[in-house]
Protein backbone atom coordinates (compact mmCIF):
# COMPACT_ATOMS: atom_id res chain seq x y z
CA UNK A 1 0.00 0.00 0.00
CA UNK A 2 0.62 3.45 -0.77
CA UNK A 3 -0.44 6.98 0.61
CA UNK A 4 0.58 9.99 -0.84
CA UNK A 5 -0.72 13.26 -0.04
CA UNK A 6 -0.44 16.42 -1.98
CA UNK A 7 -0.76 20.08 -0.47
CA UNK A 8 -0.28 23.61 -2.84
CA UNK A 9 0.94 26.31 -0.19
CA UNK A 10 1.85 30.33 -0.64
CA UNK A 11 5.07 31.15 -0.17
CA UNK A 12 3.91 32.18 3.08
CA UNK A 13 2.13 29.06 4.51
CA UNK A 14 -1.19 29.97 3.15
CA UNK A 15 -3.05 26.32 2.05
CA UNK A 16 -6.11 28.95 0.97
CA UNK A 17 -6.77 32.34 -0.65
CA UNK A 18 -10.28 33.68 -0.58
CA UNK A 19 -11.52 30.21 1.15
CA UNK A 20 -9.56 27.74 -2.12
CA UNK A 21 -6.64 26.09 -2.91
CA UNK A 22 -7.18 27.60 -6.12
CA UNK A 23 -5.91 30.81 -5.04
CA UNK A 24 -2.72 30.07 -3.92
CA UNK A 25 -1.87 27.02 -7.27
CA UNK A 26 0.18 28.19 -10.24
CA UNK A 27 0.46 26.45 -13.34
CA UNK A 28 3.11 24.68 -12.68
CA UNK A 29 1.96 22.86 -9.20
CA UNK A 30 -1.43 22.42 -11.80
CA UNK A 31 0.32 20.58 -13.95
CA UNK A 32 2.02 18.40 -11.13
CA UNK A 33 -1.52 18.19 -9.42
CA UNK A 34 -3.24 16.72 -12.10
CA UNK A 35 -0.50 14.14 -13.77
CA UNK A 36 0.23 12.89 -9.91
CA UNK A 37 -4.34 11.96 -9.55
CA UNK A 38 -3.55 9.74 -12.80
CA UNK A 39 -1.30 7.29 -11.00
CA UNK A 40 -3.30 6.96 -8.32
CA UNK A 41 -6.27 4.20 -7.40
CA UNK A 42 -8.23 6.17 -5.26
CA UNK A 43 -8.43 10.21 -4.10
CA UNK A 44 -9.69 11.03 -0.45
CA UNK A 45 -10.63 14.44 0.87
CA UNK A 46 -12.01 15.97 3.55
CA UNK A 47 -15.67 17.47 3.37
CA UNK A 48 -14.57 21.00 3.33
CA UNK A 49 -12.19 20.34 0.23
CA UNK A 50 -15.38 18.82 -1.19
CA UNK A 51 -17.62 22.16 -0.69
CA UNK A 52 -14.81 24.35 -1.75
CA UNK A 53 -12.92 22.85 -4.27
CA UNK A 54 -14.25 21.43 -8.18
CA UNK A 55 -14.35 17.89 -7.97
CA UNK A 56 -17.19 17.34 -10.30
CA UNK A 57 -14.96 15.03 -12.79
CA UNK A 58 -12.13 13.06 -11.12
CA UNK A 59 -9.89 10.12 -13.44
CA UNK A 60 -10.95 7.31 -9.95
CA UNK A 61 -13.06 7.64 -7.44
CA UNK A 62 -12.97 10.37 -4.89
CA UNK A 63 -13.79 9.81 -1.55
CA UNK A 64 -15.02 12.59 0.66
CA UNK A 65 -14.90 12.71 4.00
CA UNK A 66 -17.63 14.31 6.35
CA UNK A 67 -20.50 13.98 8.97
CA UNK A 68 -22.67 15.95 6.76
CA UNK A 69 -25.24 14.05 4.60
CA UNK A 70 -25.11 17.00 2.22
CA UNK A 71 -23.34 14.98 -0.67
CA UNK A 72 -22.03 18.47 -2.77
CA UNK A 73 -20.57 15.70 -5.22
CA UNK A 74 -23.67 13.99 -6.27
CA UNK A 75 -22.80 14.47 -10.11
CA UNK A 76 -19.59 13.44 -10.03
CA UNK A 77 -20.36 9.16 -10.84
CA UNK A 78 -17.14 8.52 -9.21
CA UNK A 79 -17.60 10.00 -5.61
CA UNK A 80 -18.09 8.12 -2.69
CA UNK A 81 -19.23 10.18 0.40
CA UNK A 82 -18.45 8.51 3.76
CA UNK A 83 -18.89 9.34 6.87
CA UNK A 84 -15.47 7.54 8.49
CA UNK A 85 -12.41 8.77 10.14
CA UNK A 86 -9.46 9.56 7.62
CA UNK A 87 -7.89 6.47 8.98
CA UNK A 88 -10.54 3.88 8.45
CA UNK A 89 -10.87 5.45 4.92
CA UNK A 90 -7.38 4.85 3.97
CA UNK A 91 -8.15 1.15 5.01
CA UNK A 92 -11.59 0.89 3.09
CA UNK A 93 -10.58 2.50 0.13
CA UNK A 94 -7.32 0.49 -0.07
CA UNK A 95 -9.65 -2.48 -0.69
CA UNK A 96 -12.61 -1.43 -2.37
CA UNK A 97 -10.07 0.91 -5.32
CA UNK A 98 -6.45 -0.61 -4.94
CA UNK A 99 -3.15 0.26 -3.05
CA UNK A 100 -2.36 3.55 -4.46
CA UNK A 101 -4.56 5.91 -2.46
CA UNK A 102 -4.00 10.14 -2.87
CA UNK A 103 -5.04 12.43 -0.12
CA UNK A 104 -5.96 16.08 -1.29
CA UNK A 105 -7.08 17.41 1.91
CA UNK A 106 -6.48 20.41 4.00
CA UNK A 107 -3.40 20.82 6.53
CA UNK A 108 -5.78 19.71 9.09
CA UNK A 109 -6.38 16.52 8.05
CA UNK A 110 -2.69 15.90 6.15
CA UNK A 111 -0.84 16.76 9.79
CA UNK A 112 -3.39 14.29 11.71
CA UNK A 113 -2.30 11.31 9.00
CA UNK A 114 0.92 12.27 8.80
CA UNK A 115 1.53 12.08 12.52
CA UNK A 116 -0.45 8.72 12.86
CA UNK A 117 2.69 7.38 10.35
CA UNK A 118 0.22 6.59 7.46
CA UNK A 119 1.35 8.90 4.95
CA UNK A 120 3.97 7.25 3.08
CA UNK A 121 4.90 10.66 1.02
CA UNK A 122 4.15 14.30 1.17
CA UNK A 123 4.29 15.61 -2.28
CA UNK A 124 4.12 19.71 -1.16
CA UNK A 125 3.98 22.75 -4.04
CA UNK A 126 5.04 26.27 -2.88
CA UNK A 127 4.32 28.99 -5.20
CA UNK A 128 4.83 32.91 -4.53
CA UNK A 129 1.62 34.20 -3.61
CA UNK A 130 1.16 35.17 -0.22
CA UNK A 131 -1.78 37.10 1.84
CA UNK A 132 -3.91 33.62 2.35
CA UNK A 133 -5.49 31.71 5.03
CA UNK A 134 -5.58 28.03 6.40
CA UNK A 135 -1.54 27.69 7.68
CA UNK A 136 0.68 24.93 7.44
CA UNK A 137 4.02 24.76 9.02
CA UNK A 138 5.58 22.79 6.41
CA UNK A 139 9.00 22.80 7.87
CA UNK A 140 7.85 21.51 10.70
CA UNK A 141 6.55 18.39 8.93
CA UNK A 142 9.05 17.97 6.40
CA UNK A 143 11.64 18.11 9.29
CA UNK A 144 10.15 14.47 10.30
CA UNK A 145 10.70 13.04 6.83
CA UNK A 146 13.37 10.26 6.36
CA UNK A 147 14.44 12.07 2.74
CA UNK A 148 13.42 15.51 0.91
CA UNK A 149 13.89 16.27 -2.69
CA UNK A 150 13.42 19.82 -3.89
CA UNK A 151 13.17 21.16 -7.23
CA UNK A 152 12.27 24.28 -8.74
CA UNK A 153 10.07 24.94 -11.87
CA UNK A 154 9.00 28.38 -12.89
CA UNK A 155 7.87 30.20 -9.31
CA UNK A 156 6.82 26.98 -7.99
CA UNK A 157 9.51 25.25 -5.79
CA UNK A 158 8.76 21.18 -5.31
CA UNK A 159 9.22 19.28 -2.18
CA UNK A 160 8.47 15.55 -2.00
CA UNK A 161 9.14 14.19 1.56
CA UNK A 162 9.51 10.97 2.53
CA UNK A 163 8.12 9.36 5.25
CA UNK A 164 8.29 5.45 5.23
Amino acid sequence: MTVRATLVIGADGSATKNGSSRGVTSHADRENFLAERKRVDAIIIGGNTARSEPYLRTPVPVIALSRSSDNVLHSNPKAHWWNTSPASAIARATKEFGENILIEAGPTMITELISLGLVDQLNLSITSVRGGEDFFDWEKIVGHAISIKEHTHGDTRFITAQFK
